[in-house]
């Protein structure tokens, strides 16, 4: 298993974009990985801050890096272009303000030559979403190049945020079936008040306005590859976690605002993919989805959410009043925990 001396085995990219404050946390837990045949590229998108400095003085420290600097353009740019110079076997795309246990790269490689993978899946949290995985975090794809070359098209999305990440993993998967786990793989993700995620919920009628042409990428992939009649439940899951729930469910839009998402979303969902669901598919999709491809308004479905909302809470409290009545203390914990899980 081990790879032959001095060959570059992973190829880790990170952008990087005014993150002076955690840049050199998260530099240090790419090289103190066990696994130590990795190269690490450094992209700087535009910083203003001493990012760059810091940049350079690690590449002068360690010859596993490498160092290249553009004009401010996006994150989907800069991975890219990081992308671009890799000469690992495999690669993993890594944001400039997190970090990653030691053994994160040592295990995802394994787990990829073990299961002979185009894609593994890192991470407890995403592994168990399986089979029905339609999108991913960087944080949880670790790409085989070789694949990512056979297919020149699949690249990040430049100008797109968010969704970026979702779309190129969403794309990929559903070009193989050469998917892996790496259960064990933990990254560890840093909240603070100018991450992008927060910065980018601020402006939500940009989501809307860019839903739309998530829309249309997704339109001439599954035309040129062929792909609506097997995989019309990939497609319909991708629109459920992420124009669906990541974003209709989960940011805070006007009503307004929602009822023209609700319209994007349905007449593309009317169009390009109930035409090809088969019966046994509906069954992978979550029942407010149901009901949001059922129902003929916004204010119809809110109303039909508040109420699964109310069940599903109910639910969770009768489930746990139950499994405090089991004797054994191993087993009653395991089952809140599914519980907790399953309801959360």
């Amino acid at each position: 298993m081990a790879p032959e001396k001095n060959q570059v085995v992973v190829s880790v990219v990170i952008p990087v974009y005014n993150v002076e404050k955690f840049l050199s946390e998260t530099i240090e837990s790419v090289l103190n990985q066990t696994l130590t045949d990795f190269e690490l590229i450094l992209i700087n998108d535009g910083s203003i801050d001493r990012s760059p400095e810091i940049c350079e003085e690690y590449k002068k420290r360690d010859s596993r890096i490498k160092y290249f600097s553009q004009k401010n353009a996006g994150v989907s740019v800069a991975r890219n272009l990081g992308l671009s110079h890799a000469k690992g076997e495999y690669v993993f795309f890594m944001d400039s303000d997190d970090t990653i246990d030691q053994l994160f790269i040592e295990t995802s490689y394994e787990c990829a030559k073990e299961q002979n993978s185009d894609f593994i899946i890192v991470g407890n949290h995403y592994c168990r979403m399986l089979p029905n995985v339609s999108a991913l975090p960087t944080c949880a794809q670790f790409v085989r190049i070789e694949f990512l070359r056979k297919y020149q098209d699949i690249r990040f999305p430049e100008n797109i945020q968010p969704c970026e990440d979702g779309l190129f993993s969403h794309r990929l998967i559903a070009l193989t079936d050469r998917i892996g786990m790496n259960r064990h793989g933990l990254y560890y993700y840093r909240s603070h008040e100018n991450q992008n995620n927060l910065k980018i919920n601020e402006n939500t009628e940009k989501i809307i306005q860019q839903i739309p042409i998530w829309l249309e990428i997704l339109k001439s992939f599954y035309a040129k590859y062929d792909l609506y009649k097997t995989h019309a439940s990939h497609l319909a899951l991708f629109v459920e976690h992420e124009p669906f729930g990541l974003r209709y469910l989960n940011t805070p839009f006007t009503e307004e605002q929602k009822q023209r998402l609700f319209n994007i979303i349905r007449n593309f969902v009317d169009e390009y993919v109930i035409p090809h669901l088969r019966k046994e598919d509906y069954a992978k999709l979550s029942l407010p989805f149901m009901h949001f491809i059922h129902t003929s308004s916004s204010f119809e479905f809110n109303e039909k959410y508040k109420k699964y909302l109310k069940n599903k809470v109910l639910n969770r409290k009768i489930r746990l009043l139950f499994a405090r009545l089991i004797p054994l203390s191993k087993i009653r914990r395991e089952l809140r925990k599914e519980i907790n899980i399953k309801y959360s």
